[in-house]
């Protein structure tokens, strides 16, 4: 699929490997709908990319909320090509620690958060894609979660988050082979350890030390380089229900 003139959601879109995303999106001469929860920079983003850029303040875990969205963005653009679901948590508790127990509340959250809300944009919004009429290849759009290393090697601390990362990459296969008849890839990037506002309000020594956890490049992973998967991913017809991990080859630790 060729980005230009495309329009997409993108989850989380205001800051970190959202933003990127979308500011890519933009650059390559897409139209972007930003829903997102932090409603200070999300217009502060729309401000800057102008009329192509869509903010609107959205729960993600809320069907209200969504399909009103998505309203909105079909009355702005008249069409929805893709959907980049960026939008998530990552807290980290012990399932047993000197507190007691994990929060059963805390547990539902982020799974609620990070698993079901990407799964109630994506039924709603591929409710729409399949509406597009189809390229010459029979393809009508995309979509692209973020999932994370921690579906595979969770670390201490990550049940609830590396449950829910998990759940994105196992439902990427089902839903790409349901969506098939209707010409819409479904893909996941699983990014390692990257500059995002959570990392970057840790201290040097600390981004450092996790850095040299990486073979190469031995650095933490930059937003710009997520997006350009995304932009891999959207212009690859043959990129299908598959997971890839953008890692620098890391297999995190126990802790």
């Amino acid at each position: 699929m060729n980005i230009e003139k495309k329009v997409f959601i993108v989850t989380g879109g205001a800051s970190g490997l959202g933003r990127a995303t979308s500011e890519m999106l933009l650059k390559e001469g897409a139209s972007v709908a930003v829903f997102d929860i932090n409603e200070s920079s999300g217009i502060e983003l729309q401000d800057q990319l102008g009329a192509k850029c869509l903010f609107l303040k959205v729960d993600i875990t809320s069907e209200i909320d969504v399909a009103d969205a998505i309203e909105k963005t079909l009355q702005r653009f008249q069409i929805i090509h893709g959907l980049i679901n960026c939008a998530g948590i990552g807290p980290a508790s012990r399932v047993v620690g000197k507190e007691g127990p994990h929060s059963l509340d805390f547990f539902k959250k982020v799974l609620d958060v990070n698993l079901n809300g990407p799964f109630n944009t994506i039924r709603l919004t591929v409710n729409e894609i399949q509406k597009n009429k189809p390229s010459t290849s029979g393809e009508r759009g995309v979509v692209i979660n973020t999932a994370s290393v921690a579906a595979y090697d969770g670390q201490i601390g990550q049940a609830a988050y590396s449950a829910s990362k998990g759940g994105l990459v196992a439902m990427t296969l089902p839903m790409a082979r349901e969506f098939a008849r209707m010409g819409v890839r479904v893909m996941c990037i699983a990014p390692g350890i990257f500059e995002t506002p959570l990392l970057k309000g840790l201290s040097e020594d600390v981004q450092s030390s996790l850095a040299k956890q990486i073979p190469f490049p031995s650095r933490l992973g930059r937003a710009e380089e997520f997006a350009f998967l995304v932009k891999q991913i959207i212009e690859n017809p043959m990129l299908n229900g598959e997971v890839i991990r953008l890692d620098g080859a890391i297999r995190m630790g126990a802790k």
